[in-house]
């Protein structure tokens, strides 16, 4: 499985951008997706995972409310709905994918990752 992410662009605070994130596998359906962020100078973040049936989603706190992670697996892809932009949100993107049934926060547990996608935030 290969990751495509894309979406990323500058906005205005609260400002909206949707991210995608395109897998290459039609198998994709079979794993967890998450969506991680990296800002200059900071440790990779997690923002949000959905298992593969897309029933469980998880967010970090610093999320919730405002963005919105869920998949379309017939066209192999993951979103992340993002609304009510703040400077902190600026960072590079990154999707990553992991063979397992429940949603995980450490980046550690993920063995795909995308490229990332930049979004910043103009306040």
């Amino acid at each position: 499985v290969q990751l495509q992410a894309s979406g990323g662009g500058l906005v205005q605070a609260e400002g909206s951008l949707r991210l995608a994130c395109a897998a290459s596998a039609r198998t994709f359906s079979r794993y967890v997706v998450a969506w991680f962020r990296q800002a200059p100078g900071k440790e990779r973040q997690f923002v949000a995972a959905i298992t593969w049936g897309g029933d469980i989603t998880s967010y970090a706190d610093s999320v919730k409310g405002r963005f919105t992670i869920s998949r379309d697996n017939a066209k192999s892809t993951v979103y992340l709905q993002m609304n009510s932009l703040n400077a902190e949100d600026t960072a590079v993107y990154f999707c990553a994918a992991a063979f397992r049934p429940t949603p995980l926060v450490a980046p550690s547990e993920y063995t795909i990752w995308g490229q990332g996608t930049q979004v910043t935030v103009s306040s």
